[in-house]
């Protein structure tokens, strides 16, 4: 019986189903999808485009497991849609990883990189994908800014300080608590629309 061979983004037999889906699914040319941005993997075997001018959201993340998956001090990830990347070359040359599992089959959510060079492509989730600026062809000033970080995430996590001036969540960011040097209008707001769902909670009779 054919089956898929997943993990390195191969098949035996027909079209693998997950090619057929976004993020990997090639967009034809009536899509009328709009590259904006280049990208590749260190080796250049995987390319995308991006149709989406500037991400939903762009943040560093302090984790351990983005410490330990990246061999950096912290990550720098973009949102985006599925519907928003094109690969344009490397459907082959992908292979799954499943942290939580810690398998190589593909699993939602997971990290998936080029099986070549084994550069991190991006994290999929069940409904977005994070990418990584750094992969991406960034030409101007213009595009830079678009793609410039908007706050850390788990921060208390991190191994060196960056006193940027951004917002600094302790964990998951808009959930978690704003600490060390984040801007004091960002606190207050923060800790006004805490206060007014902790009013709305009483109100309705939840418990704290």
């Amino acid at each position: 019986m054919a089956r898929n061979n997943q993990d390195r983004g191969e098949e035996t037999e027909g079209l693998s189903e997950w090619k057929q889906r976004a993020p990997y699914r090639v967009h034809e040319s009536n899509d009328k999808f709009k590259a904006l941005y280049e990208a590749n993997c260190h080796c250049g075997k995987v390319k995308y485009q991006l149709s989406r001018k500037e991400p939903l959201d762009s943040k560093l993340c302090h984790c351990t497991t983005c410490q330990t998956q990246h061999a950096a001090p912290f990550q720098w990830a973009a949102i985006f849609h599925k519907e928003d990347i094109n690969f344009s070359n490397g459907h082959h040359n992908l292979e799954w990883y499943d942290p939580t599992e810690k398998s190589v089959e593909h699993k939602l959510p997971c990290k998936v990189r080029c099986s070549f060079c084994h550069s991190p492509i991006m994290d999929e989730g069940r409904n977005m994908i994070l990418l990584f600026p750094s992969l991406i062809h960034l030409k101007d000033d213009e595009a830079k800014a678009n793609f410039k970080p908007r706050c850390h995430m788990f921060y208390g996590q991190r191994v060196m300080d960056i006193p940027d001036g951004l917002p600094k969540w302790s964990g998951i960011n808009n959930e978690s608590d704003l600490i060390e040097d984040s801007p004091p209008d960002v606190v207050r707001e923060f800790e006004r629309k805490r206060e007014e769902e902790r009013k709305k909670r009483f109100e309705k009779g939840e418990n704290e």
